[in-house]
């Protein structure tokens, strides 16, 4: 909704004070564009955002980082076939949480650089095994200096699965288990890491974002919190459509896909679609149906859209990129639409609109 300027015309007209201040001062100028609307107060939006959305998930993500890694621990310790199926069900069960937490890639685990140690693909075979084949004491220390590409849920994921969940415990050595045992500490650190940069009882980036406007040191107003927000959301829009569905779709090369060893890239880009789902629906609906009900209405069947494409892709992803060509192209329009809606209407409409 455009909000047009108004206030000059009113304040010439209502010049019967002495206490009047003229036309266009500074805190005129500030309300450009907003002056028929009341500001909308973002407080309780920003709150539940924050300790609604992004501290349980990164809670979460901790909590199945810490399964995994004691599944890991099991495997080390009995490489039996059901260990082994155990550690990859963890493994699966955490990439729940990262992938819907890629909707707001923004504060901490951008700025400490989390999520290239958590989550760089695709994965480099060729330097991973030049990292198994040499003399190296693979520690957590270790590993940790490794390029972000031979750590991380994808160096864990090709350790652990081979073609799927097909891969035999037996196989594997007791190399794998030292790198496998030391890339999930360091990935399990890099998880507390980001839980304590946004909880209370940490580094609180929350409040940075509940206080917007009001004394945060990283957003100086609500409508710059919110427009973080969006944003954030854009951004996984487009890395889904443009990304981690055309690239390998484009070049029908498997070696792009994401989550390529365990077969789960289609719930991977689900949950990154559900990130947008539950972000949008703690707070942020409620501003958008209150300027718009009719825009609010379509972003959400959008959305939905989007999963239901997504999931209509036969599995696995990495064979579907050329044997059914129809339901990944309708994946990819179905994401774009999403990412189009909110580049073009609902941040337009945050942008124009006033805030507390």
């Amino acid at each position: 909704m455009k909000l047009y300027k108004v206030w000059t015309l009113l304040c010439c007209l209502l010049l019967t004070s002495a206490f009047v201040v003229g036309c266009g001062t500074d805190e005129e100028d500030e309300h450009d564009d907003h002056d028929h609307a009341e500001a909308f107060d973002a407080t309780t939006m920003l709150n539940d955002f924050a300790n609604g959305i992004v501290v349980p998930t990164y809670t979460d993500l901790d909590n199945k980082a810490g399964a995994l890694l004691s599944a890991v621990k099991a495997l080390e310790s009995d490489t039996s076939q059901g260990n082994l199926e155990k550690a990859q069900q963890a493994w699966v069960a955490s990439r729940i949480p990262w992938e819907q937490s890629e909707a707001f890639l923004f504060g901490p685990v951008d700025t400490q650089g989390l999520d290239p140690a958590l989550d760089s693909w695709p994965v480099d075979h060729v330097n991973l095994q030049s990292v198994l084949d040499s003399g190296d004491s693979l520690t957590v220390d270790f590993v940790g200096g490794l390029e972000d590409t031979q750590k991380g849920f994808h160096t864990i994921e090709f350790l652990l699965f081979r073609e799927g969940d097909q891969r035999k415990a037996s196989d594997i050595t007791d190399r794998e288990l030292e790198y496998l045992l030391s890339t999930t500490e360091n990935l399990k650190a890099s998880t507390s890491q980001l839980r304590s940069a946004w909880a209370s009882d940490g580094e609180n980036f929350a409040s940075k974002v509940t206080q917007a406007g009001t004394g945060s040191a990283v957003y100086p107003s609500q409508s710059a919190a919110v427009q973080e927000i969006v944003n954030g959301m854009i951004v996984i829009a487009d890395e889904v459509a443009n990304g981690k569905i055309s690239d390998p779709y484009n070049e029908s090369d498997t070696t792009l896909v994401e989550s390529q060893f365990s077969f789960n890239s289609i719930a991977d880009f689900q949950n990154n679609i559900r990130g947008i789902q539950n972000v949008y629906g703690k707070g942020l609906n409620g501003f958008v149906n209150g300027q718009d009900a009719a825009l609010d209405t379509r972003f959400q069947q959008e959305v939905q859209a989007a999963i239901d494409a997504i999931g209509a892709i036969p599995d696995p992803f990495r064979d579907s990129i050329t044997a059914n060509r129809g339901a990944v192209q309708a994946a990819i329009d179905a994401v774009r639409t999403v990412q189009q809606t909110l580049e073009q209407d609902i941040l337009t409409l945050v942008q124009s609109s006033a805030f507390n």
